[in-house]
């Protein structure tokens, strides 16, 4: 597919960045994808602007993998769009049966009639053929764009789905899990929700980026339906033959002081619990990248090591492998799919009785927003610290998780559930006590 590009020098990206996303309301179909210019050694681009779909594909879980196997190879070009964590069902014989106030489909892809990449100071726009020559004109009209005002918005009364001493006896029977052996380690995830609310859904995805400036933040729309994400953590990428999994596991605050916010860190990069956790998830996506690697390429670059972010410290370890030859990136992602950090060890058992315990279907939570290049390299974050809303329904909802293992003290668990809650709560109810 014939792709235009055009190279613009910008003297304000900041400026300009924030112009081109207010800009891009006009479409139906949005996929932004900002680093905040995080320092991190895998990155491409430091934002993606995709928008005004040409095609698309949209399914439920049924042979979903190769459902998008077929698309992206017909279209043979970029494709942006999601994998929710419900997919599980079509790797593996398990349900979601859990309730759903989203209703957001299970896999969404478009094809892009235009593309905006950011690097630096430069601006490229690729354009479709059909519609190159609106490049020059829409750059003029994003350069000289007055930032659009507020939408109506309402009170947002949020409510817990699980509370807490519902949350403990929840934990207390996944410990039981533990000690019998069914598994070693398991993420279990909460939801908070809104109902017949309404919210500027730009406001709060700007509110909840400035906040956290992570490294996959995430603007997803499509019609009525949104995904505003503050997401730190890398799912998948693949350069060439060579695949990347930056698994976190392993949380702690940040502190004013610098003295006591350092040694916050320390003491993460050194408690054993927490390190527990991380390595259990890196032999997990160990196991999962050598379905798909070359013999005795899969290889641990980094180790729990500590990044820190605005509002947390968190351990990320980094897994590569090289790819075998003849092996689609489709597959690549469905044999390591849902990903070790919001799953658990062993796999599978560690899904059946996550699906047994927690109350709402994940659904886009945990699961995938990335984008495949015509050249079938890909970039995928984790669904994380994201608020999604379906605007027709009204609902708002976004969920928070931690990995439970032998030595988790329910209380601990729920406290760290709350940190990481903490951001989205703030913007959806900033309003309201300003």
């Amino acid at each position: 597919m014939l792709r235009i590009k055009k190279e613009f020098s910008i003297n304000s990206i900041k400026g300009f960045k924030q112009k081109v996303l207010h800009w891009a309301q006009q479409f139906e179909t949005i996929c932004w994808l900002d680093t905040n210019s995080y320092p991190e050694n895998y990155k491409s681009y430091d934002a993606i602007l995709a928008i005004d779909e040409l095609t698309s594909i949209q399914t439920d879980t049924t042979n979903a993998f190769e459902k998008l196997k077929e698309y992206q190879t017909q279209t043979n070009d970029f494709i942006f769009g999601y994998l929710s964590y419900d997919l599980k069902n079509d790797t593996e014989l398990l349900t979601s049966k859990n309730y759903d106030g989203l209703e957001f489909p299970d896999l969404f892809f478009f094809q892009p009639k235009k593309l905006i990449f950011f690097s630096e100071n430069t601006v490229t726009f690729s354009y479709l053929n059909l519609v190159s020559d609106e490049i020059l004109s829409d750059f003029n009209a994003i350069e000289s764009f007055k930032k659009i005002p507020q939408k109506e918005t309402t009170e947002v009364a949020i409510k817990l789905r699980i509370h807490k001493d519902e949350y403990r006896q929840k934990v207390e029977k996944m410990l039981e899990h533990i000690h019998r052996g069914d598994i070693y380690e398991a993420n279990f995830c909460q939801e908070f929700y809104a109902e017949n609310c309404k919210i500027d859904p730009l406001q709060v995805y700007e509110d909840l980026n400035a906040i956290s400036e992570p490294p996959f933040a995430t603007f997803f729309k499509i019609n009525n339906q949104y995904l505003l994400s503050a997401s730190p953590e890398r799912y998948l990428k693949k350069i060439g033959n060579k695949i990347i999994s930056q698994p976190i596991k392993g949380t702690a605050k940040r502190l004013i002081s610098k003295i006591d916010d350092e040694k916050l860190a320390y003491d993460l990069a050194h408690d054993q619990k927490e390190r527990a956790e991380n390595i259990m998830i890196v032999d997990l996506v160990r196991n999962d990248l050598a379905k798909t690697a070359k013999k005795s390429t899969v290889i641990v670059e980094e180790l729990c090591k500590v990044y820190t972010f605005k509002q947390v410290h968190q351990l990320i370890s980094t897994i590569t492998c090289e790819l075998s030859e003849n092996i689609d990136s489709v597959d690549v992602i469905k044999n390591t799919f849902p990903m070790g950090s919001m799953t658990g060890a062993p796999k599978v058992s560690a899904m059946k009785i996550i699906e047994a315990l927690e109350e709402t279907k994940r659904g886009l939570y945990s699961g995938t927003v990335g984008y495949f290049t015509p050249d079938k390299d890909f970039d995928f974050n984790v669904v994380i610290r994201s608020i999604l809303y379906n605007a027709e329904k009204k609902y708002v909802s976004f969920s928070v998780g931690s990995a439970i293992t032998a030595k988790s003290n329910p209380e601990n668990e729920y406290e760290e559930c709350l940190i990481k809650a903490k951001a989205m709560k703030y913007v959806l109810t900033k309003s309201q006590t300003e």
